[in-house]
């Protein structure tokens, strides 16, 4: 489980994950809220494996 953490720096808040910086925000409520979702996002359980490998190639277009 990581730990999340705001602290002020100015004017500003900044979101940290451990020690490391993550994110500046103007308000404390959007860094509790940006924090209450990233928390929600690992809590849930991971994605099924994929049958293919995903790709970034465009889909060709049918041609009737």
């Amino acid at each position: 489980m990581k730990r999340y953490s705001i602290v002020r720096a100015g004017n500003e808040y900044i979101v940290r994950v451990d020690e490391k910086s993550i994110m500046k925000v103007s308000s404390r409520r959007k860094a509790v809220k940006l924090v209450s979702v990233a928390a929600g996002l690992l809590d849930q359980a991971p994605a099924p494996p994929l049958d293919e490998p995903p790709s970034i190639a465009c889909d060709r277009p049918e041609v009737p």
